[in-house]
């Protein structure tokens, strides 16, 4: 059992994981990149006239091995609560983990244009919240790993058909054979006016680079890893503005919860990201604490 999971190892993550395990909480970040400071030269940062984000991501897990945190590289697709404990199970590419305080510090979500014009309407970011929408209808997630892999499994018991679009890739992951696997790029997407008693244009098909039409009622985005809103949607938490909503002290609406840096909207910045981190930090140790 670990008391503190962290999703993320940028300056939020690694934050709050110094202050949990310096309160004496067993604590894990896994994080699968170095997100948006992948290849950042940063100048703006204290203490550093300049420094590549790379580097400063991995000083900062440096840090946080030194006071025993446990570090895992891998890729979070779900994170679901156990229902008769409070206690969040954490589904990663390779495993599962079972935590008492889950924080989500993934950055900011990349969302991608295709189908954006029609989300809600056809499009969507979380197959486990609007797969049911779906039952018995045909069905394509974009993607090609991990994650699209899970939004395949939760769509597969609900729908007709489920069609893989890798736009142009090549899929990293084993899916499973009852998956139609498209792997051309996408051209654009196509609507029409629903049939029900409020006319509104909605979703009805992708186009693809060779001009052949595939006809679907549901896409269900799924490009790279899962990030943060993402997670937070399976979960039930609120959303606004595409970023995951949170108190002063970084809690969302969902108890044991937390979320922290870009992935909660606001100044896009390392300096607001360590700040939120910080206090995360301290409200997870204030609660595991009280409990």
């Amino acid at each position: 059992m670990i008391d503190v999971l962290i999703i993320g190892g940028g300056p939020a993550g690694v934050t709050a994981a110094i202050y949990t395990a310096r309160a004496g909480f067993n604590t894990t970040i896994i994080y699968k990149n170095h997100g948006a400071l992948e290849n950042a030269d940063v100048e703006n940062f204290y203490g550093f006239t300049k420094i590549k984000g790379k580097s400063l991501v991995e000083k900062g897990l440096r840090q946080a091995k030194k006071f025993g945190v446990k570090i895992i590289r891998d890729e979070v697709v779900n994170i679901k609560k156990n229902d008769e404990s409070d206690v969040f199970t954490v589904e990663t590419a390779k495993k599962s983990f079972e935590a008492r305080a889950v924080l989500i510090a993934t950055g900011a979500s990349r969302k991608n244009s295709i189908g954006e014009k029609f989300e809600g309407r056809g499009v969507s970011y979380c197959a486990i919240c609007d797969g049911f929408f779906y039952r018995g209808k045909d069905v394509a997630v974009l993607g090609s790993g991990a994650y699209a892999l899970h939004e395949v499994n939760d769509l597969l018991p609900l729908a007709a058909s489920v069609t893989l679009l890798t736009d142009g890739e090549e899929p990293s992951v084993a899916f499973p054979d009852a998956v139609l696997i498209r792997r051309e790029k996408i051209l654009d997407v196509f609507g029409g006016i629903s049939s029900g008693l409020i006319k509104n244009e909605v979703l009805q098909g992708v186009i693809l680079e060779n001009q052949e039409k595939i006809p679907i009622s549901g896409l269900f985005i799924a490009l790279g890893v899962a990030g943060g809103t993402e997670l937070a949607r399976k979960l039930g938490a609120e959303i606004s503005a595409d970023a995951i909503k949170t108190d002063a002290q970084k809690y969302t609406t969902i108890p044991g919860i937390w979320a922290a840096g870009d992935c909660t909207g606001g100044l896009a910045q390392i300096a607001k990201a360590v700040h939120d981190g910080a206090e995360a930090g301290l409200s997870i140790v204030k609660t595991l604490r009280e409990n």
